[in-house]
């Protein structure tokens, strides 16, 4: 299979509106980011792929049961649905993959990262009426069902296995080395799961440095979320650079500069330096 490559800039440029105005909606709905991400990255998804992953994840909510009662029940009868009969997991070679943080693709190939599989529950559940939402833990990402009251957790990398409190706290220990904070059980926004999302697609691509177009347009759609790192802009003009757009990476980093130098005169003077440099290299 061919990998995936983002699409020509007409489309892309009115990928980003879409994914801008969606993000900054009263209620964001996480699958279209999720999916308008996924058309960022992949030019094979066009608007009938869109619709038709929407479909996907309508059908499958109606393989739900009708109600099945509290949060356990909620959990497990996700669990035996999409983990069990139909076989959504992860594994660790899914980490290799760009096309594991594509919900298109995650629907297809039913394999993924845990936030994606995490999505696919969420939505999946959402659908059916469940009281389901996202859990960022530190290394790890879950969901939840039910409220802080009674909140029951499930694994949908691990096949949607239902947490004990000592399963969270392990997953965490494993991961960071740190005990497990209770505030990192409190539901995430539609907007954190998108930037923890194009995290991963950064991470993935930074390995792989003859992937910097994969880079770019990670960044570029983190820049729309309404919260974000402000360094982003500064990889941003790297990554321009590094491309061999120098004038557009030079202006990028100029009016970077301009931000840090209220705060830190040294670094807006290091920024508008490396700008020197980058307009330098037209000659």
């Amino acid at each position: 299979m061919r990998p995936p490559f983002p699409p020509p800039p007409g489309r892309a440029a009115e990928l980003r509106l879409r994914f801008a105005e969606e993000a900054r909606a009263e209620r964001p709905d996480l699958s279209m980011l999720c999916l308008l991400l996924a058309a960022a990255g992949d030019s094979a998804l066009d608007e009938a792929g869109i619709d038709a992953a929407q479909m996907e994840l309508d059908r499958l909510a109606g393989l739900l049961p009708y109600r099945p009662g509290g949060p356990r029940a909620w959990a497990e009868a996700t669990r035996d649905l999409l983990g069990g009969r139909l076989g959504f997991r992860g594994t660790a070679g899914d980490y290799r993959l760009l096309e594991s943080s594509l919900l298109h693709e995650v629907l297809r190939r039913r394999r993924g990262l845990p936030i994606l599989l995490s999505v696919v529950w969420m939505e999946v559940a959402r659908r059916a009426g469940a009281p389901v939402y996202g859990v960022a833990l530190p290394g790890h990402f879950v969901v939840g069902f039910g409220t802080a009251g009674e909140r029951v957790l499930a694994d949908p990398f691990d096949g949607g296995r239902v947490l004990t409190g000592m399963d969270a706290e392990l997953l965490v220990v494993g991961s960071t080395g740190a005990p497990l904070d209770p505030s990192v059980l409190t539901p995430a926004a539609p907007g954190e799961v998108v930037l923890r999302i194009l995290n991963n697609v950064r991470a993935w691509a930074a390995a792989r440095p003859e992937r910097s177009d994969v880079s770019l347009w990670a960044v570029e759609l983190s820049l729309l979320l309404p919260s974000h790192p402000a360094r982003l802009r500064y990889e941003r003009a790297r990554l321009l650079v590094q491309r061999g757009e120098f004038v557009a990476g030079a202006e990028e980093l100029e009016a970077y500069a301009e931000v840090v130098t209220a705060v830190d005169e040294g670094a807006g003077e290091r920024l508008r330096g490396e700008a020197r440099a980058a307009r330098a290299m037209l000659n």
